[in-house]
């Protein structure tokens, strides 16, 4: 009950609580706890209309964008971690400054770690909205705006006829190098479903793969590009000047 209505007095304040909350703010501990079992409902509910159906898609967005950040965090450490997360956001000597926000408070992260939590639905960095409140940042999450794309098509018909739809498409993406988590997101599967198909083609010189920080990173083959089309300018193995074709 002391946390609904704290929560409730800092998500109105400065404004006073409408009528039909004020109730609850008072030392009425039946009536809060009424009022959280519903709040509670309308989130499940809202819950199971608005998201559960698209989460898992929204999931491997959210995944992809951790993996990627953990990799800038390995790689250059927290100025590059927050480097290219918002226009809001910059790290100078140790401290994160969040420009343009309501509020005017200092929370200190020294010892505790700070939470980072992408979003789908955020369209600026979110941090505390009090000292109080437990170190963490909530920020728009990388690939939104690919969300709702329809998943690469698998290729020419010849090479799905070789490799089954699912690799044909993970060979059509390596074009550049990619973690799995990232295929994952982009053809809507899971990253045990890329692992496994990947451990294939890997095992056929179809793609290659090379550790980055913590990550492994996948990328088409000489093998695998001219399979796939992209070997252009060159000629398919088995044909030259003076060969029948």
């Amino acid at each position: 009950p002391d946390r609904v209505r704290h929560d409730l007095r800092l998500a109105h304040a400065p404004d006073p609580l409408p009528a039909a909350l004020r109730a609850a703010a008072e030392d009425d501990d039946e009536a809060v706890t009424a009022l959280r079992g519903h709040v509670c409902e309308l989130l499940r509910r809202y819950w199971e209309v608005t998201v559960a159906p698209h989460w898992p898609q929204m999931r491997l967005v959210l995944e992809a964008d951790m993996t990627y950040r953990a990799r800038q965090l390995a790689v250059g450490g927290a100025r590059l971690l927050f480097a290219d997360m918002h226009p809001d956001l910059r790290w100078e000597g140790g401290v994160l400054h969040v420009d343009r926000m309501i509020g005017r408070h200092r929370v200190e992260a020294s010892g505790r770690g700070l939470l980072l939590l992408p979003s789908v639905f955020a369209h600026k960095p979110a941090p505390p909205v009090s000292p109080d409140e437990a170190p963490r940042l909530a920020y728009p999450s990388r690939g939104v705006a690919t969300l709702w794309e329809a998943a690469p098509a698998a290729g020419p018909a010849a090479l799905v006829a070789l490799l089954g739809a699912a690799r044909a498409r993970l060979l059509g993406l390596l074009e550049a190098p990619l973690p799995t988590v990232e295929m994952a997101r982009r053809l809507r599967v899971t990253p045990s479903a890329v692992s496994q198909h990947l451990q294939v083609l890997h095992a056929a010189g179809l793609v290659t793969r090379a550790r980055d920080g913590r990550h492994v990173l996948y990328r088409r083959s000489a093998l695998g590009d001219l399979l796939a089309g992209g070997g252009e300018g060159g000629d398919a193995p088995g044909s030259g000047p003076g060969r029948a074709p």
